[in-house]
């Protein structure tokens, strides 16, 4: 699938969004898939439209992807879908599935082993956002697509 761009009313002319949207099938693929997916639609932004995109950013989106679609398999019966989009300088990875139930983070647990993905992601994205929908809820992480230029990490910024 390749990205659309999409005009965003109220944005200046240059500012555009592309997006990409894919519903993932329920077999065990599906993660590959949706990691192969979220590179391919951040080189594209990068060789076909000339935005400029971090490793880091690669790697970030690669592994939120990742984690999120995880989630959804493995606690949501039925559909999976995806939607990718670069807003600006970040790109937002967005998640639906038919679960209801909204994730909450647990509390840091070096002797727990597994379920640390909802930290993980929280750990490296700009915003996170989880919306319950008439059918199931969707997730929004938000990425910058570039390193700061003073060295820091592109994550949340400690308070």
């Amino acid at each position: 699938m390749e990205p659309v761009p999409v005009s965003e009313d109220g944005t200046a002319p240059d500012e555009r969004t592309l997006q990409m949207a894919v519903a993932l099938d329920g077999d065990d693929t599906s993660i590959a898939q949706a990691r192969h997916l979220a590179v391919d639609f951040l080189t594209r932004a990068q060789t076909e439209h000339g935005l400029p995109v971090s490793q880091r950013a690669m790697d970030f989106t690669r592994l939120v992807v990742s984690e999120l679609v995880t989630n959804a398999r493995k606690y949501a019966p039925g559909p999976v879908a995806m939607d990718l989009r670069i807003i600006g300088e970040a790109v937002e990875v967005v998640v639906w599935d038919s679960d209801p139930v909204l994730p909450v983070a647990q509390a840091a647990d070096a002797g727990r082993v597994g379920q640390h993905g909802l930290e993980i992601v929280m750990a490296v994205v700009q915003a996170f956002e989880v919306q319950r929908e008439p059918v199931g809820k969707r997730i929004t992480a938000r990425i910058a697509l570039l390193d700061d230029p003073g060295g820091a990490l592109t994550g949340r910024h400690p308070h």
